[in-house]
């Protein structure tokens, strides 16, 4: 039997058109025309044997087996430039400071830091988890080399936009809720303590829709508010990044809650140009948070 060896190449175009949701904006971020790219779309079917897409409306779906495909492509490249930043890098010493939220510090932080450490043994990293204000003022002050941060529009002076996660209502896996709008009273809200950005998008949306709410469960740690939601104290709102099993995305129709507005995610740099360790850990983490995106969406 004829052995299959994937093209690299191939796999890299394909895992970029579906994290960006479209393949036209894949040939423009790798430098290829549209043919290049279909060319390669089918050479990829090809090796596979079997079909990666399936019509879906106007566009196009995975098949299982592009599920399959696509997950391990993702693998294989991570591996391929994991091994690459290794041996082109391998002197890379020094130490960066990263700042990040907590929604990313239990799903994002030990991947990027294993993949980076694996890569730069020498270099040395300090990750602090802290809410926005404080790593804007951080990143801002010097303290920071790197922070990724939710953003309400306001900008450091190097940073960069990343994309829009959709926010949610969120409530316990299991159990009643024990609250409808309908019911007239007061919806029990759960939130981190003032200020926090997605607590005034709630409180906004909620009042915008003439739904009135009392502050039923108030923490000052992302690990209390979910605990006090799966004990069913409040609901609350957040996004579906780092979701703990025991918690779960609502429908707001079903409650007749208002929909609510996506929440931007912002990397911002101390620098414009970073030192080597920090610049490469920034890409590790761009990367990852993509990925994330593209689950959650």
């Amino acid at each position: 039997m004829r052995r299959t060896i994937f093209d690299l190449d191939v796999l890299r175009t394909f895992s970029t058109g579906m994290e960006l949701g479209n393949f036209a904006k894949a040939a423009e971020r790798l430098g290829r025309s549209t043919s290049a790219v279909s060319a390669q779309l089918k050479k990829l079917e090809e090796q596979a044997g079997t079909p990666i897409f399936r019509k879906a409306g106007r566009g196009l779906a995975l098949t299982d087996a592009g599920e399959t495909m696509l997950g391990y492509a993702r693998r294989l490249l991570e591996l391929n430039d994991e091994a690459a930043a290794a041996v082109h890098s391998i002197e890379l010493e020094g130490w960066v400071r990263l700042g990040l939220q907590e929604d990313f510090g239990e799903t994002l932080l030990p991947e990027v830091l294993g993949r980076f450490a694996r890569a730069h043994p020498k270099v040395r990293i300090e990750a602090r988890v802290a809410r926005n204000t404080e790593l804007l003022e951080r990143v801002t002050s010097g303290k920071l080399d790197l922070a990724l941060a939710w953003s309400d529009g306001a900008m450091t002076a190097h940073c960069e936009r990343i994309g829009e996660v959709p926010m949610c209502w969120i409530g316990p896996v299991e159990g009643p809720l024990g609250w409808h709008a309908a019911s007239g009273e007061p919806m029990p809200l759960a939130s981190l303590e003032a200020p926090c950005l997605l607590r005034t998008a709630a409180t906004k949306a909620l009042d915008a829709a003439g739904i009135s709410w009392r502050l039923a469960f108030v923490s000052a740690s992302l690990g209390g508010l979910w605990a006090a939601t799966a004990a069913g104290l409040g609901l609350t709102i957040r996004t579906p990044i780092g979701l703990p099993a025991k918690l779960r995305p609502l429908t707001p129709a079903t409650l007749g809650l208002p929909d609510l507005p996506k929440l931007g995610l912002v990397l911002h740099r101390a620098e414009a140009e970073l030192q080597p360790a920090a610049a490469r850990l920034g890409e590790l983490v761009m990367q990852s948070v993509h990925e994330a995106l593209v689950s959650a969406h």
